[in-house]
């Protein structure tokens, strides 16, 4: 008997680990830095990051609000349906395949498979599988309350995500501006995996794996079931700099994550609330990735060659040029006292003395500073920049 429940529980561990979700954001992730790697090769002849970067990063960055948000929900007592972790999984692969990461919010899937569970009520209240039925699910009830201020938490942990990881991996590539010249814009595009445990409500799991632990309280039974969820991003910066649109971006998506869980709290009293938190959620991230995209493509660019100078789009890591503590967008204008005005003169002048560099550097706000910084032997020979040419 005991061997008998070792192998349920090995068996239900290896199907959470072989979750579709999980291996699919680990091929998207290594697709996101191949696309990256391109990208920047065929702009700067050289890659900023390692390919690898993405997928490294997928879980590195989210466990710990993962942890948080399983204790959330688990000490809250916020119960969801398995059918709508289903569709959530459902929605959530869909993205991944298409590579839209600015449509892969939590936000969306958790209104498309609350709705889904409604139009699956009214199309489908015949369907039976393993003893669950659409009307099981009490959209105006529990569900009206927990999918809102679950789906408001991941719109927190989304914001908090994007403020904190995405201007530092930002990608800068070369594009033309309207008077066919070489400006550089820089490109997010980014995939978090969440360990997310959920409480989940009934014996349908007890039927797919008996011996998965339960809980009751009073008549009814509970168990807990690990789930990856994934988080995307997609965002392309060229009116302002990455260091300063991103975090605005990620403040706004953790207001409109506040926004959802306010209003969805209070379908404890008025259920239909509930419903409205979550297209409020929707139509507010929508808006925000409207308004945004709209600005950065009206606006000129942040990044754009000037009659003097090198503009600089990207430092490579553990470099001079990131030692110096030059940041994407400054402008080179003399180096060893050499005026140089693109990046065949600025290799040139470096090379005028190889074993110290001393540069002058217009900021973004305009201030002239002076620089200098020692060359050894194994120093990237045009100080680890990717300039605009």
């Amino acid at each position: 008997m005991s061997e008998q429940v070792l192998m349920d529980l090995l068996q239900a561990i290896a199907l959470f680990f072989l979750n579709p979700v999980w291996l699919i954001a680990i091929v998207a992730a290594v697709g996101l830095g191949y696309f990256r790697v391109k990208r920047e090769r065929r702009s700067f002849l050289v890659r900023l990051h390692p390919g690898l970067t993405e997928m490294k990063r997928l879980l590195a960055e989210s466990w710990l609000p993962a942890l948080i948000v399983s204790i959330l929900i688990s000490g809250i007592g916020l119960t969801v349906d398995i059918t709508w972790i289903a569709l959530f999984s459902a929605v959530a692969i869909l993205s991944m395949i298409s590579f839209y990461y600015l449509a892969a919010s939590p936000i969306y899937f958790a209104a498309i498979a609350f709705f889904g569970l409604y139009a699956f009520q009214q199309w489908g209240p015949n369907f039976a599988y393993r003893g669950w039925t659409p009307a099981d699910v009490d959209l105006f009830g529990g569900m009206a309350l927990t999918v809102p201020v679950i789906a408001g938490i991941f719109l927190i942990v989304e914001g908090f995500l994007v403020r904190r990881h995405t201007a530092a991996y930002a990608s800068p590539f070369l594009t033309k501006t309207n008077r066919g010249l070489r400006a550089a814009a820089f490109k997010s595009k980014r995939l978090w995996l969440l360990p997310i445990l959920f409480l989940v409500p009934g014996d349908f799991l007890s039927g797919i794996a008996p011996y998965w632990p339960q809980f009751t309280l009073g008549a009814t039974a509970f168990s807990f079931l690990p789930v990856p969820i994934i988080i995307g991003f997609s965002q392309v910066a060229r009116a302002s700099f990455p260091d300063v649109l991103f975090p605005k971006i990620g403040q706004a998506i953790t207001f409109i994550g506040a926004v959802v869980i306010a209003v969805g709290a209070f379908a404890w009293w008025m259920p239909i609330l509930g419903w409205a938190a979550l297209l409020i959620g929707v139509v507010g991230r929508l808006v925000l990735s409207i308004l945004v995209a709209v600005r950065e493509r009206k606006g000129g660019f942040a990044a754009a060659p000037q009659s003097a100078g090198v503009i600089i789009a990207g430092i490579l890591p553990d470099s001079p040029g990131e030692k110096l503590g030059l940041v994407p967008g400054e402008c080179i204008r003399k180096v060893n006292g050499i005026q140089v005005s693109n990046e065949k003169e600025l290799y040139d002048a470096i090379q005028v003395n190889a074993a110290h560099c001393r540069l002058q550097v217009i900021g973004r706000d305009g201030e002239v500073r002076l620089m200098q910084q020692v060359l050894y032997r194994h120093d990237h020979h045009r100080l680890g920049l990717l300039v605009v040419r």
